[in-house]
């Protein structure tokens, strides 16, 4: 890692924060409390966002909790006690904005549990990859709520209905192979291995040029909910436009001169 590596929030070191290459890497910090979200955590994760989504340099970030845990879901120290006012006043949703709303790619890179706030954190991602020892679930039922922060909407997106229902009303979650073999998680890595692959992914998806990658995400997101022809044509439009780029005229001219592309981002 780069020696620009500093943590966010650095009295607790929440989330550390780093840079590889073109790669930026935000670890979650808290094994004590296997990285519970709690306020101060969540503020954490936004800022550190926000620090890699300003950072020019930065083209992909990846996003772990370490080869034990990603995050074992909400501090419920933080909740118990609130009634429906007091949750909707803490605004929950504006800490999740950076990581949901980045125009980079964001790759969650999971081992061990990721459960209710942490499954939904790594929902939030482009793709995630894992390994063996991953368990994604949200249970959130078995403590009297349900989720509420994408983790019934983008689940049933993700692996449909049932599996989705399954999920919801067991509170069981899936092991990583499993989640790999329903299209929850993108890839299966070998255990401990988590991490390096979505590094490599990172710096592959990082190598690309930057506007049609935004593009392509652009599409995948919006079109998702669109009726098919409404989606095809935000793909046409979105596709026509990066011929105005130079980035387009670098990319098949060099495949052309059978040469590596140097991509500028514009």
């Amino acid at each position: 890692m780069s020696t620009d590596a500093n943590a966010v929030n650095a009295g607790a070191e929440l989330v550390l924060r780093s840079r590889e290459g073109a790669v930026g890497l935000l670890v979650l910090n808290r094994p004590d409390k296997r990285n519970a979200l709690d306020l101060a955590m969540r503020a954490a994760i936004a800022d550190a966002m926000r620090a890699l989504e300003a950072d020019a340099e930065v083209r992909a970030i990846v996003i772990t909790g370490g080869d034990q845990v990603f995050a074992a879901g909400a501090d419920l120290n933080l909740l118990v006690d609130k009634g429906a006012q007091d949750v909707a006043g803490l605004d929950l949703g504006q800490y999740w904005a950076p990581v949901a709303q980045s125009r980079k790619p964001v790759i969650a890179a999971v081992g061990g549990f990721a459960l209710g706030a942490g499954c939904e954190l790594a929902l939030m991602c482009d793709f995630i990859v894992a390994d063996a020892t991953a368990r994604l679930g949200q249970p959130e039922l078995a403590v009297g709520i349900m989720p509420g922060a994408g983790g019934t909407q983008r689940l049933v997106r993700s692996v449909g209905k049932q599996v989705a229902s399954l999920m919801l009303l067991t509170a069981e979650p899936l092991t990583g192979e499993r989640a790999f073999q329903l299209g929850l998680v993108a890839e299966l890595a070998p255990e401990g291995q988590a991490l390096a692959r979505a590094m490599e992914l990172a710096r592959k998806a990082a190598r690309l040029p930057p506007k049609a990658v935004e593009a392509t995400r652009r599409v995948l997101r919006q079109g998702a909910d669109l009726p098919l022809d409404a989606a095809l044509a935000l793909e046409n439009r979105e596709f026509l436009l990066l011929f105005d780029t130079e980035d387009k005229t670098e990319g098949m001219r060099a495949f052309l001169d059978k040469r590596k592309p140097q991509f500028n981002g514009r």
